[in-house]
């Protein structure tokens, strides 16, 4: 049986701690050849250690005996005391040092001291205790910026802060457990739903629907919908469990027009919308290697819980999330075929309705799948697409469905005074 070994690290930022004294850790994400994922902590010095054993174990590669063969990276030694700004522009060489270090022969890429370096602690797991009055610090590196020159490393940035709205019971030893009411620190967000964040002293997975934000009901990062569509291939068949999300097989080529932050997207099949996991999905001319990557983030292979499932759900806002119906999906859909001067069909029965009346249609392909050959991906690819089209004005019933609870209160008085008038 071959030995595991690292095969990425991922430098998140750094923690600044209180106790037992004031101290840094830096925080990396390390992924192993059997698709597991783990957060370490690692101070400086114990990381310069384990940098000079590396180098008493491998001479010639360090170059002790001739400079010209060295190929382990160096790594600049530890100031006499620490200060929050070295750490932080010390960032960008370690995640330098990281990336080299990983891409050495697997004799030094793979060895026991590297392996045993990176293998996650009791102590990473389950931190030792707070301080009793100050809060650890926490500030992450932007992925915006390049982790190659340490002069793109953002500043610190304090991590977000979400409140859970129902209790959540983990169903793995990847996940925690949560509580109404708790609030919990987002250290990454995956797009297939799973957040992994930090509450007190417990790390791990949660599903993104169980969490809601301080400011509001509304995501801000969350995307609009995206009517022109993105190709992509199912990995994996799904079954509809609700009333507005699909049924595909593995290998369907769809088009997804609205990408949402809790995992599950909404993707157009022919005349039909509806959710679907994104965990399950390739983006057309991906590598496969990235899509099992992401199918392995927490080592979930069931899709998050959809946020309609919740019982008891306890949100702090006073107006629930707005929400696009799959009618306004598929409206909007064909105005947009409509505005490209595409042709528009008679809507097609939904997979419920479908399922319902066992009526099966041999060879009823979508037009996406007729249209997904090598030919139109190369087009698209190189930017060769027809110049976009300006979209179509929404009508006011959209209007008023979208815009906030403010704007419809003034709506309403400007009617009321117009009809007095």
């Amino acid at each position: 049986m071959e030995e595991i070994y690292v095969r990425h690290v991922e430098l998140l930022g750094f923690e600044k701690r209180f106790f037992p004294s004031q101290h840094y850790v830096y925080m990396m994400m390390v992924k192993w050849s059997d698709l597991l994922e783990k957060l370490i902590y690692r101070r400086y010095p114990e990381i310069h250690t384990f940098h000079k054993s590396l180098i008493d174990m491998f001479p010639i590669e360090s170059g002790y005996i001739e400079k010209k063969d060295r190929i382990i990276p160096s790594l600049p030694a530890p100031r006499w005391l620490d200060s929050q700004k070295s750490t932080e522009t010390r960032q960008g060489t370690l995640a330098e040092y990281c990336h080299a270090l990983i891409s050495l022969p697997p004799r030094i890429s793979r060895c026991k001291l590297l392996c045993g370096f990176f293998r996650v602690r009791p102590e990473d797991e389950n931190p030792p205790a707070s301080h009793p009055i100050k809060r650890n610090e926490t500030y992450v590196v932007s992925k915006d910026k390049s982790s190659s020159n340490a002069s793109e490393i953002s500043g610190p940035i304090i991590l977000e802060s979400y409140r859970v709205i129902a209790d959540y019971s983990k169903t793995s030893k990847h996940e925690i457990y949560l509580q109404t009411g708790e609030y919990v620190e987002i250290v990454e967000k995956s797009p297939n739903g799973w957040w992994f964040c930090q509450c007190e002293a417990r790390r791990g997975w949660v599903p993104a629907s169980y969490l809601e934000p301080l400011d509001g009901p509304e995501e801000s990062e969350e995307e609009a919908p995206n009517y022109a569509g993105e190709l992509y291939i199912t990995i994996k068949a799904y079954k509809a469990a609700l009333e507005d999300e699909l049924t595909l097989e593995q290998g369907v080529t769809i088009e997804v027009i609205h990408k949402l932050l809790d995992g599950w997207w909404v993707v157009r099949y022919g005349e039909e919308t509806g959710h679907f996991p994104s965990m399950f999905l390739l983006k057309t001319g991906g590598k496969r290697d990235v899509s099992e990557s992401d199918l392995s983030n927490n080592q979930k292979k069931t899709p998050p819980p959809r946020r309609s499932t919740i019982r008891n759900a306890n949100s702090i806002h006073g107006r629930a999330r707005q929400k696009i119906s799959q009618d306004t999906y598929r409206r909007n859909s064909k105005r947009f075929a409509q505005q490209k001067g595409g042709r528009v069909t008679q809507p097609k029965k939904t997979s419920m309705e479908k399922n319902e009346d066992n009526v099966n249609i041999p060879g009823n392909k979508s037009p996406v799948e007729s249209l997904a050959n090598e030919k139109f991906i190369a087009e698209r690819s190189q930017g060769k697409n027809e110049v976009p089209m300006i979209p179509p004005r929404p009508s006011p019933e959209i209007i008023m469905e979208r815009c906030t609870e403010d704007t419809r209160k003034r709506l309403s008085l400007r009617k009321s005074s117009t009809s007095s008038s």
